[in-house]
């Protein structure tokens, strides 16, 4: 269920309204407005339960489109509670002779206001060119202090005021009809001129109703549904293609694939056990590459005072509109308000101090696995930007500079072995300018990678050298051998559960997820092919064997020997959830000694004899991690372009390009701003752009690459025509 007091969604942070042409037609009329985005609803009623509304006197929309053969097409927008009788609907619009009002297909309702089943509002009318189409509205509609309806899909809503929806109307050349529809649970109304149907009976008024009789030729309840499902279709199959509706398609993979829940406080989501495990996964290879360099787990609480987290001016500047403050106890305030912590500098630094006495004390090495709050004021999305999430950081003390710098790589280059290796997704390492730099940190080092369809970057993780300046803040010295007071150099680095959202947006389909073997929660499924034929107990033994030989491999198998899904649904059902490998078990296969291995990523199919099948298996893994890795390089690489003249550079971000250009150093945040001015301005045109926007048109700087290409002597940077002192990536991001 949706929090509407903030008016957030999981969808908003990549859902651009300013390409919608019903808000681009309200704004031109200057009709004020408010648009939102919210999860996905396909139903009137799904929109009730998922996106709670202020009171009783605002209301979603009921939208149906029908059409009859000799009257034409209605399109009729009610409110949610509104009783829908279609005999009666042909009286109240004095529809003369013979009505047959029907549903309109999709075809026909894409045709006539270019909108897709399940996204249809009143304003969607604007895009019947043809006029053919008449709009009947709820007389109760008008009467709510605002109307609430979709903007040509389902992930977003308009609210405006009743008045205001008939201005449009009529700016739009579009004749309404009022219609009075009862409520559900309501007797209708009489018709002008009628008299009612039943009237009062007095004395029988307590008798009990009279069942009508059951009708033997009626097909039962369950045949209906079987009707209303073709055949073949298991019902799982996403509703969104991702290259039509990016956002839309992300969103419909994490619910479907029960990576994600949501939950009823906007920007926290629940991490269902599939991702979860994911999430497990990586903390499990983690921990092992962090303990060969000496680094330890610890836990910190997570709360910070005021005075410890103003400590830092630059720092907590840096996090100050993202602080979570708790001030109250109960009934009672707090004597001073308490952060709940946006990062844990300020936490464990004053633990340093204590910790740190002597050079024998250095380094220090810490890391912990714990959640942080970020109150974003711009749009969450599960996984890429939440206001609660997962993470580990690493916080280490040094002797020297030197010592700590090589942290800072050694770190960084975890993180890009977490992405390559693991997650199958090539990242660029680098330093991020000043501007984009850790608030109160020296230096930082990330590693950003590419996301497909969309053209946007993301960042990875982030390694920061913090210098001294935390050190000199809370006294962290020690004495070194000479027995002088020094102050350590320090660095941390984090890694969040970002990482799964951007392996869903890179690697997914349109099935949905495509895991790489070494974090899917499951690698292989085994499904016995059942029939009544061929009942569970003849292939029973013969799949627990496979399991076994999978299970000596250390392969993650799992035998789905469920009895109340077929084959089929099973087939789906793992698809979606992207498990790489599926071993389908059949008659033949138990005859053949043999078992058929389907592959996720690229969908080969391989009979393989039951002896050799675990090994192949355990091969074909790792092919596919191999493979999946090469994919994302070639297509990141065939968007990752030089530019040297600025005519160039917004043109190629249009074409979902990363941009290299030279520039004249990461220090001039001056020309670094313009950039990002003037290709927001470029890309917009006459148009404008929510500042609150987290997915905006204008580039940004993403690092300034580790591997520099050469820059030929008196190259210019991009922007400034100052000397170019270096190669700088760009792009838009998320």
């Amino acid at each position: 269920m949706e929090n509407m007091s903030d008016l957030k969604s999981a969808t908003e942070a990549i859902i651009d309204f300013t390409t919608n042409p019903i808000i681009q037609k309200l704004d031109s009329l200057s009709i004020p407005h408010t648009t939102y985005p919210h999860t996905l609803s396909n139903t009137a009623d799904e929109l009730v339960a998922n996106v709670p509304l202020p009171s009783t006197d605002e209301t979603h929309t009921k939208n149906l489109f029908f059409k009859d053969k000799k009257h034409g097409m209605f399109l009729v927008t009610t409110c949610t509670d509104a009783e829908m009788n279609t005999k009666e609907l042909g009286k109240m619009l004095k529809l003369e002779g013979k009505v047959n009002l029907r549903l309109a297909d999709e075809k026909l309702l894409i045709e006539k206001l270019n909108c897709k089943k399940g996204c249809v509002g009143p304003l969607s009318i604007m895009n019947n060119v043809d006029k053919d189409v008449t709009l009947v509205l709820d007389e109760a509609l008008l009467k709510k202090s605002k109307i609430h309806s979709h903007p040509l899909r389902n992930d977003a809503s308009v609210a405006l005021v009743p008045s205001d929806l008939l201005k449009f109307l009529k700016e739009i050349g579009v004749e309404h009809t009022t219609v009075a529809f009862s409520k559900k649970g309501e007797a209708a109304a009489p018709l002008p001129g009628k008299v009612p149907s039943s009237r009062p009976t007095g004395d029988k008024s307590t008798s009990k109703p009279k069942q009508p009789p059951k009708d033997k030729g009626a097909p039962k309840a369950a045949n209906i549904n079987k009707k209303q499902t073709k055949k073949g279709e298991t019902q799982l199959a996403l509703k969104w293609k991702k290259e039509e509706n990016f956002a839309m398609w992300y969103t419909d993979v994490i619910v479907l694939s029960e990576m994600i829940s949501y939950y009823d406080i906007s920007g926290c989501y629940i991490l269902r056990p599939w991702s979860y495990k994911i999430w497990e996964l990586i903390q499990d290879w983690f921990n092992i590459q962090i303990r060969k360099l000496d680094v330890e787990n610890s836990y910190f609480p997570m709360f910070v005072s005021k005075d410890r987290l103003e400590q830092e001016k630059d720092h907590v500047e840096g996090f100050a509109p993202e602080v979570a403050w708790v001030t109250k106890s109960g009934d009672g305030d707090l004597a001073a308000p308490i952060a709940v912590r946006p990062t844990s500098e300020t936490i464990m630094y004053p633990a340093f101090a204590d910790w740190i006495r002597s050079h024998r004390d250095l380094p220090l090495k810490l890391n912990q696995w714990s959640n942080v709050v970020r109150w974003e004021f711009k749009d969450p999305t599960p996984f890429l930007r939440t206001r609660e999430f997962l993470w580990q950081e690493g916080h280490t003390a040094h002797a020297s500079f030197e010592d700590a710098n090589v942290m800072v790589r050694q770190a960084l280059d975890l993180y890009r072995r977490v992405y390559e290796e693991l997650l199958a997704i090539p990242v660029i390492p680098g330093y991020k300018t000043e501007k984009e730099k850790f608030a109160g940190g020296h230096s930082t080092t990330t590693v950003e990678a590419y996301i497909p369809v969309s053209g946007r970057a993301i960042q990875g993780a982030t390694s920061h050298h913090l210098g001294q300046n935390f050190g000199k803040m809370f006294d962290i010295n020690y004495q070194d051998e000479k027995g002088e007071t020094q102050i350590v150099w320090q660095t941390s680095w984090g890694l969040t559960t970002r990482t799964i959202g951007v392996m869903i947006m890179v690697h997914g389909d349109d099935t949905g997820l495509v895991l790489p073997p070494r974090v899917a929660p499951l690698q292989v499924v085994i499904v016995p092919i059942v029939s009544k034929k061929c009942p569970l107990e003849n292939l029973s033994s013969y799949c627990e064997e496979i399991l076994k030989s999978m299970e000596e491999k250390d392969i993650r198998c799992k035998l789905d020997d469920r009895l109340i899904y077929n084959p089929g649904w099973k087939y789906a059902h793992w698809e979606q959830k992207g498990v790489p490998i599926r071993i389908e078990v059949g008659p033949r296969d138990l005859e053949k000694k043999q078992a058929r291995m389907v592959v996720r990523f690229g969908g080969e199919k391989i009979d393989v004899g039951v002896d050799e099948l675990a090994g192949a298996v355990k091969a074909k893994l790792d092919e596919v991690q191999s493979n999946m890795l090469k994919k994302a390089v070639e297509f990141r690489d065939d968007h990752l372009v030089k530019v040297t003249e600025w005519k160039d550079f917004v043109p190629n971000l249009e074409l979902h390009n990363l941009v290299l250009t030279p520039w004249c150093g990461g220090e001039h945040q001056d020309w670094e701003e313009w950039v990002k001015n003037k290709s927001r301005e470029e890309s917009l045109g006459d148009g404008e752009e929510d500042d609150r926007t987290a997915t905006s048109v204008a580039a940004k700087t993403l690092c300034i690459p580790f591997t520099q290409p050469e820059l030929p002597e008196g190259t210019k940077c991009i922007a400034s025509g100052l000397p170019a002192t270096c190669w700088v990536l760009w792009g838009r991001s998320y």
